[in-house]
């Protein structure tokens, strides 16, 4: 098949510190390509792939310098891009929510749209129903029931490659927070259970201007504790190391999580997960097998106690048997079959026509 995957451009493809949406797309699209399909990704030139690279800006937006830069001017000059070329693909898999919709309305039958972030906000049922004739993919059931009534034509789970991370069979003595610093993934939670437990807390944290004042007057305060280590971003090349090592993944999250990449991130490295009972976490986390699903302090204080003794073997199997990117890219191959079959009946009727 021809593939057009369009991204958002706002980290590199994959990134290079914190991001979640490019970084499935760098695995979805590497992936894709050694299955056998010629797929072509469009994004900035920092992109590595094995993918064709349609470059169609400089660089990501987040680590661009400039001090005036047009975040819509540049989504909507690629998909410009994507629309002049849309005759050279037989499926355009787009990642930017509903930007395209307006755009690509005469070919909603060869687009399909995954959806990475949260739906419940006023306006996005309006717009989904405005344009119905476009297929959704979600990333969790979870994901879905602000929107029961969408276009879902698939539910599709987050892959990685099973290679990125390595495997660590002995639990380390520290306790592991890797994400985004805001209210709801839980940061001060993570510090207050961490000290409860009396274990250390590294933290592997983006901070985004949005939530400076959050991290300046709830978490920053925090880190003075001696149980404490706040790190910073961390990319793919750390995660390893730091993920492998902890005892175990702290995912306070207090929001409906569409997916939750870094559980499966850790899960990779046998490293089990304890996460309260938002959004996806029960799609993704086998409850005392890949971690525990938590709903209050005690709850998870207990479950720090006893993830040392959780099979680090176990949890990587689950990984591989689940969530790995040649999984996510065949599940994919899949959904991209069952649009072309329509046109391709409506030909072979034609031809028997004529």
């Amino acid at each position: 098949m021809r593939i057009a995957q369009i991204p958002p451009l706002f980290e590199s493809v994959p990134p290079q510190l914190y991001g979640g949406t490019e970084r499935v797309v760098a695995h979805l699209c590497d992936a894709l390509v050694e299955l056998g399909h010629e797929v072509t990704l469009f994004a900035s030139a920092d992109a590595r792939t094995k993918a064709r690279l349609c470059v169609v800006r400089d660089q990501a937006i987040r680590l661009d310098k400039a001090q005036l830069k047009s975040e819509l001017a540049s989504h909507l000059a690629m998909l410009h891009e994507v629309r002049r070329r849309v005759a050279q693909f037989d499926v355009l898999h787009c990642h930017v929510d509903m930007l395209h919709f307006p755009m690509f309305e005469p070919y909603a039958h060869k687009c399909l749209t995954t959806l990475h972030g949260r739906l419940d906000i006023k306006d996005l049922s309006r717009a989904y129903a405005r344009w119905p004739e476009f297929p959704l993919v979600s990333i969790s059931d979870a994901q879905r029931r602000p929107l029961p009534h969408a276009n879902w034509v698939a539910t599709v789970a987050h892959g990685v490659p099973p290679g990125q991370y390595a495997f660590r069979d002995c639990a380390g003595e520290y306790l592991a927070f890797l994400g985004r610093i805001s209210p709801e993934k839980g940061p001060a939670d993570a510090i207050r259970l961490a000290i409860r437990a009396g274990l250390p807390l590294k933290i592997a944290a983006k901070v985004d201007q949005v939530d400076r004042a959050y991290f300046e007057r709830v978490v920053e305060p925090l880190l003075q504790h001696p149980l404490i280590e706040f790190i910073g971003e961390i990319g793919d090349a750390h995660k390893s190391e730091f993920l492998g090592r902890a005892r175990a993944l702290l995912f306070p999250i207090a929001w409906p999580e569409p997916f939750g990449l870094v559980m499966i991130e850790a899960m990779a490295c046998g490293t089990p997960v304890i996460a309260y009972d938002c959004g996806s976490v029960r799609e993704v986390i086998t409850h005392g097998h890949t971690g525990f699903i938590v709903d209050s302090d005690a709850q998870a204080v207990a479950a720090i106690a006893r993830a040392g003794a959780l099979s680090r073997r176990a949890v990587r199997a689950a990984f591989e048997q689940r969530f790995t990117a040649h999984k996510m890219a065949e599940a994919y191959v899949q959904v991209y079959g069952s649009m072309l079959r329509p046109r391709r009946t409506a030909i072979a009727r034609i031809a028997a026509s004529m």
